[in-house]
């Protein structure tokens, strides 16, 4: 890390945990954090599986999407990853994708660099109607928030609705909030904290550029991130993070409940990247990957793939339901007779 890079994060640090103190002060009344709900992490065995085969249920009615960081680099790699996605997309029709920032590298981005770094390598999909929606990274465009088809509307930091299936969207309440990383002002955390307080979705999902737990090269700043993030991310009972930066994989343990991924290797790579850590289940570095995700009920499945179709990493996180909220279902009612 740059000596400029360390100063803005300490400025960012002093100035955003002011803002951290009156929102645990205020946002609350000062009640203590409740308790997230119980998780857990069931990974799969990666040993005897193919290339190019999916691990994911794929029931009719859940809410399915792909995740991809660090993309935009137009270059082979990133369209071996994209034509991958595409193979995926027959047998698992993701409606749309999270982008995970630096989606089209670098500087002030002109109508070649959206054509050759994002509309060309993902045409297909584009043209199957798969939507995409981006957060920014630290090498984007300030502009991208006004390209349609990364469904910004024109603000840094915004929330979705997953599109697709109806049913899937009753049945399983899930919401995206997306974060501007790079600038992580008081404005933006006042406004997360709210919309998270405000969201009744069971699944709480958080993407953003800047990882806050990673064992790559940007370990500083994930600590600074982290300081001005989590405890937001816990009082608001968000389920899962997915982050890029890191041009590598990573998985998380369980860090009070919540799951972080870093999948920043859709166009970029830093192979040997990833030190061993006790807060990191699982690390991929040798080659370009992207991410299927697919939750249904209280179940998240996951699976990471290489450009080559390897699985890199697959495996579910079940919550149980908070026992306060829960909804009894007729099964609970038949066994309590």
């Amino acid at each position: 890390m740059t000596r400029r890079s360390l100063v803005h994060s300490a400025v960012q640090l002093a100035c955003t945990s002011a803002v951290m103190l009156a929102l645990q002060a205020c946002g609350d009344g000062g009640a203590p954090m409740a308790p997230q709900p119980l998780a857990a992490v069931e990974p799969v065995p990666l040993g005897g599986i193919a290339p190019e085969t999916l691990t994911l249920p794929n029931s009719e009615n859940s809410v399915k999407f792909a995740v991809i960081g660090d993309s935009g680099r137009g270059n082979q790699a990133q369209k071996d990853v994209a034509a991958q996605m595409v193979r995926f997309h027959e047998r698992f029709a993701f409606p749309f994708v999270i982008m995970l920032g630096d989606n089209l590298y670098e500087g002030p981005a002109t109508p070649e660099d959206y054509r050759t770094k994002f509309e060309e390598p993902y045409a297909p999909l584009l043209t199957e109607g798969v939507q995409f929606f981006a957060a920014l990274g630290n090498h984007d465009d300030r502009g991208e928030v006004n390209y349609d088809r990364f469904n910004m509307r024109g603000h840094r930091y915004y929330r979705f609705a997953p599109p697709g299936n109806l049913v899937a969207r009753l049945t399983t309440p899930v919401a995206f909030f997306a974060l501007d990383s790079t600038y992580l002002d008081s404005q933006q955390l006042a406004w997360l904290d709210a919309e998270l307080a405000a969201s009744p979705a069971d699944w709480k999902i958080v993407f953003l550029h800047h990882p806050i737990y990673t064992s790559g090269r940007y370990r500083a700043t994930a600590f600074v991130n982290r300081s001005t993030l989590e405890s937001i991310f816990r009082r608001r009972h968000v389920s899962v993070v997915f982050s890029g930066h890191e041009h590598i994989y990573q998985r998380s343990t369980l860090q009070n409940g919540i799951q972080y991924f870093i999948s920043g290797g859709a166009g970029s790579l830093r192979p040997g990247d990833g030190t061993p850590a006790p807060y990191i289940a699982r690390t991929y570095s040798a080659n370009y990957h992207f991410m299927l995700v697919e939750i249904e009920g209280d179940t998240l499945n996951f699976q990471a793939i290489s450009r080559t179709g390897e699985t890199i990493d697959a495996g579910r996180l079940r919550r149980e339901p908070a026992r306060e909220t829960r909804t009894l279902t007729r099964a609970d009612t038949e066994a309590r007779r």
